[in-house]
């Protein structure tokens, strides 16, 4: 019994020893791995104690222990991450319309057929223009002007004595008489010149036809000759909707089909009206054709320039069903068209997957195959999470099979801080196309440092300088998949530089850069500029959003703080 005491003594001894050396340092191992802490807006970022960020600065949070679940090609990102950088998903299937039809976007334009111009019969002096402003309204018959004509003043007395000789000369009196009418003078005009015997020295102008004034071309005390433009009237009482159609597209429209039209004016209304016609010639810079509407407008709806949607019902019927996504899911490199999944509804997990695009319909994609109907994807801060797969080492825009790449803040960690070169799948393109778009990223990068220096003016400038270079891009150069995504690209890099040089703003320009720096990214990593290009982000920028912009040099100078915080930013990548 004595010895049974003494064994059971022992083991709880030894049990307690246990405890003591292996318990506590397993229970201190597990505090210190819950001690560890991250940044929302740099994952890599991991310390064993709370602080600032090394690159950011913002305050450290507590990193979620391990990644059970999670697949080789998924990544997880915090709750406060996704929220700063506005990430939205959408269920693939649902909000965008699916049935057998296209939609297209447009502009209302004059009715061409309906468009006149005012002309003077003869030449002379405005003595007195009675029009006042573009966009008034003329009757037939309304006077428009008084004018001075010497010739006119002579042919009058011309006519006053041919009348005297008209038994004697009768042809040269109608001669007389049929000058003036060429000249536009009606009967009464000249009957009243013949009875009173009296020349005028200033005669009028009447309107030939009832519209809107559109141009005024002369002004008050202008000499003009005969035959000279003085006005272009409109009849808006039926307008153009024109709309521009993808060559692949073509095939879904016939001259007669019906069409339904709304505007942002009116969002609540839709109107209808008929295809009159279709160009039969595409334009060889854009790839598109134009396609028109007639519209009734004797209401006065519609206003030349207004945008508006169409919904036509395509001619083609098929039984597949059609997936479409927004636009700005998509990321484009080289021949890949990505988008990013959301595997799991309840977490933030996401993965990249590689899609076949069809057409474009609006601001949509066909998807033929790599999604789903009911598939949750990134809609808004696609570009966001593609970084933050970079930063994971997972599969990217630019590294479909996964690995770390370096971003130029890893000596903060320890770890070599030498950058490396992002190989981009670069698409194969003339040196010319390059050369094009390298004049519309010195205008842009013009527009940075301008941005930098909180110049306001230079900004406009450089802007206004980077729509004239757009242009002389050649689209020509480029074929298939190269042509559409430069296409998408130019639409977006215009709109942007378009709204920063009518900004009267610094912070009004800088929002819209952030707009154009993604889509001129995209582009310089499509096609490359045939140097060397930095791209640089700040997680502060757009109230803690981030944002990302392009550079000539490895120095982070920031344009969307300038003097403030010129410094904040990082190396994402270097485009070769």
């Amino acid at each position: 019994m004595k010895k049974y005491i003494i064994y059971s003594g022992i083991l709880v001894v030894g049990l307690l020893l246990g405890w003591l050396l292996f318990g506590s340092s397993s229970n201190e191992e597990a505090s210190n791995t819950t001690q560890m802490w991250t940044c929302s807006m740099h994952p890599q970022i991991m310390q064993p104690e709370p602080g600032d960020c090394p690159i950011c600065g913002m305050d450290l949070i507590p990193a979620e222990v391990g990644a059970d679940g999670l697949t080789a090609d998924q990544f997880k990102l915090t709750k406060n991450a996704m929220a700063l950088a506005n990430i939205q998903t959408t269920i693939v299937g649902k909000g965008i319309a699916e049935e057998n039809s296209t939609k297209l976007s447009g502009k209302i334009v004059e009715n061409e057929e309906a468009n006149t111009v005012q002309v003077s019969y003869f030449s002379g002096r405005i003595e007195r223009l009675n029009v006042n402003f573009t966009g008034e309204f003329i009757r037939q018959g309304q006077l428009l002007a008084t004018i001075y004509s010497p010739e006119l003043y002579a042919a009058q007395q011309e006519l006053i004595t041919a009348a005297s000789l008209q038994e004697s000369q009768p042809a040269l009196y109608q001669a007389v008489r049929n000058k003036l009418k060429i000249w536009k003078l009606s009967d009464s005009q000249i009957n009243n010149i013949e009875t009173s015997g009296k020349v005028s020295e200033n005669l009028p102008v009447y309107a030939t036809v009832s519209g809107t004034v559109t141009e005024k071309l002369v002004e008050h005390g202008d000499y003009i000759k005969q035959g000279q433009p003085l006005l272009k009237i409109a009849n808006l009482n039926t307008v153009w909707a024109n709309f521009d159609v993808y060559e692949n597209q073509i095939d879904n429209f016939k001259k007669g089909q019906e069409v339904s039209i709304t505007t942002k004016a009116y969002p609540n209304k839709t109107f209808n009206g008929k295809v009159d016609f279709i160009d039969p010639i595409l334009n060889a810079k854009t790839r598109t054709l134009a396609l028109r509407v007639v519209l009734n407008n004797k209401d006065d709806i519609f206003k030349p320039g207004m945008f508006v949607s169409a919904e036509i019902e395509n001619i083609k019927n098929t039984a597949n069903e059609v997936i479409t996504i927004p636009s700005s899911a998509v990321l484009w490199t080289g021949e890949r068209s990505v988008v990013y999944v959301k595997p799991n509804t309840e977490q933030p997990i996401f993965e990249m997957r590689e899609v076949d695009l069809g057409s474009r319909i609006a601001d949509t994609y066909e998807v033929l195959q790599g999604l789903k109907a009911g598939d949750e994807i990134v809609a808004n801060g696609t570009f966001t999470v593609d970084a933050a797969a970079q930063l994971q080492g997972k599969k990217s825009m630019m590294n479909k099979e996964g690995g770390k790449t370096m971003t130029g803040h890893e000596g903060h960690l320890g770890i070599e801080s030498e950058k490396t070169k992002v190989e981009n799948e670069r698409i194969d393109v003339p040196k010319a196309f390059q050369n094009q778009l390298k004049n519309v990223y010195n205008s842009y990068i013009d527009l940075k440092n301008a941005l930098v220096k909180e110049e306001l003016k230079n900004a406009i400038n450089a802007s206004k300088s980077l729509l004239e270079n757009l242009p002389n891009i050649d689209m020509n150069l480029l074929n298939g998949d190269a042509h559409n995504h430069w296409m998408d690209l130019e639409k977006e890099i215009k709109s942007s530089a378009m709204s920063i040089s009518k900004s009267s703003s610094i912070k009004e320009q800088r929002g819209y850069f952030k707009e154009l720096s993604s889509k001129l990214i995209q582009a310089v990593q499509s096609f490359g500029v045939n140097e060397k290009v930095f791209v640089e982000y700040c997680p502060m920028a757009d109230n803690n959003k981030g944002a990302y912009w392009l550079s000539k040099e490895e120095k982070v100078i920031n344009p969307y703080f300038g003097s403030a915080m010129l410094t904040c930013g990082e190396v994402k990548q270097v485009i070769d």
